[in-house]
This record gives structure tokens, C-alpha cells and sequence, in this order.
């Protein structure tokens, strides 16, 4: 039997190799949602899909924080290109993360807000994390502890003094996001940061700053003044 050509076999080398090339430089976000459906969606132009999703999600930002369950509402996105697509999002988060790991967070602290946007900032739920630090301020973990609606009841100071103590930990920053993408503190934003830092300073244990990530910025609550004079790093 005959094998059938892709007709797209010559476009598809051509981005690649400009890839090669550039990187993603000069690439217009269409065309790296298009070069990366290509390896799920083997014989199908996927360009009008590609475009799709940028339009459908407003960017590229939003198709990598869309759900599988929401990139396969798409026509023609199959659940092995969803994967694919949610896969990139999370590798990303991860190499992030392992790029902040046992570093000084002075030096690093971009490093430490682009792992923070890219793991909270495309969330559907509210999530409560802690990054935990030597007495060098650099980072030992970075846990989730929490999950859903965000309170005094939901985040028990215990479970995070807890854990810092597991890490042998000298200090915290706790970090959490709004889902809406504003990232304005509210009252019980608030109070939970001053529930915790009560707790950590019982057992000598600093809280550097509480972090609330929006989807194109983030609060400082040390910066707001929340934690005090003592809390700076």
C-alpha cells in the first residue's frame, strides 16, 4: 500500500525550523499553539484550530490555563491535544519551580513571582501555598496546603508551622491567589495574614511577606504594611 503524503508536512517543517532557529522569536501566538498541536494532530492543517483557540481564549496565556475539559469543547481538539496543551502549561510550573529551589529569594525573587504567575495565575480555585526558607533565605519547599474558599478555618496555622518545622524551616512566605484575577486584599486577606504571623512568631519563626497573585499582578503584604518592621527580609 501506497502511504499517503501529509500535505502539511511542508509547513509543519518550516516552523520547526525556524524554531530551531529563533526560538519562539517572531513566532506569532497562533503559530506556537499550531507547531505544538502538530505533534498531537498528526495529518490536519491545524492553523484555523490554532487561531481558534487564541481568539477563544484571548491569547496564549489563556489557552494554557484553560482546562482539558474546556480545550476539547473546541471543534476539532481532540483529549490527546488538550493533554498535550495542559501538559506544557505544568512542565513549565515545575521548571519554574526547580529553578527557585535553594536560592536566596533576594536574588532570585523574580524567579520566584514567574513560577508564582505561572502556577496560580490561570487557577479556577482559590489555593493557599507556603514557600519555606533557611536562615540564608534560601528556599527549601514550596508546598500547596490548601485548596477551595480560603479562610481563618480552612488554613489552620498549625499545618503550616507544622511543615516548616518538617523542613527545618527559619522562615515563610505565604502566598495564595484570586481566582477573579483581582488580586486586591480583602478584609479577610487581612486577617488570616495576621492569624499566621501570630502563630510563627509564638515559635520564632519569621513570616518574610503573604503574597496574593492576581492574573496580571500581585499584592505585597509586606509592602501594604501587614507584617511589620520585623518581617523584612
Amino acid at each position: 500500500m501506497i502511504a499517503m503524503e501529509n500535505p502539511n508536512a511542508g509547513h509543519r517543517k518550516r516552523l520547526r525550523e525556524r524554531f530551531k532557529k529563533t526560538r519562539l522569536e517572531g513566532f506569532h501566538d497562533y503559530e506556537i499553539v499550531e507547531l505544538l498541536l502538530a505533534y498531537a494532530i498528526p495529518r490536519r492543517d491545524v492553523k484555523p484550530l490554532a487561531k481558534t483557540l487564541i481568539s477563544r481564549f484571548k491569547g496564549l496565556r489563556g489557552v494554557l490555563d484553560a482546562s482539558v475539559e474546556e480545550l476539547v469543547s473546541v471543534k476539532g481538539m481532540g483529549e490527546n491535544a488538550a493533554v498535550l496543551v495542559g501538559l506544557v502549561k505544568e512542565m513549565a510550573g515545575e521548571y519554574l519551580k526547580e529553578k527557585v529551589m535553594k536560592r536566596d529569594v533576594i536574588r532570585s525573587a523574580g524567579d520566584v513571582l514567574n513560577y508564582l504567575n505561572v502556577a496560580l495565575s490561570g487557577e479556577k480555585v482559590e489555593k493557599f501555598l507556603a514557600i519555606y526558607l533557611n536562615s540564608k533565605n534560601e528556599v527549601l519547599g514550596i508546598e500547596t496546603l490548601h485548596e477551595g474558599t480560603i479562610n481563618q478555618t480552612f488554613v489552620y496555622p498549625r499545618k503550616i508551622i507544622e511543615r516548616a518545622f518538617s523542613h527545618n524551616a527559619r522562615a515563610i512566605i505565604l502566598v495564595h491567589n484570586h481566582p477573579s484575577g483581582d488580586p486586591t486584599p480583602s478584609t479577610a486577606d487581612r486577617r488570616l495574614t495576621e492569624e499566621l504571623l501570630a502563630a510563627a512568631r509564638a515559635l520564632d519563626i519569621i513570616v518574610h511577606d503573604h503574597i496574593i497573585i492576581g492574573k496580571n499582578s500581585h499584592v505585597s503584604g509586606r509592602e501594604l504594611g501587614w507584617l511589620g518592621e520585623g518581617s523584612r527580609i
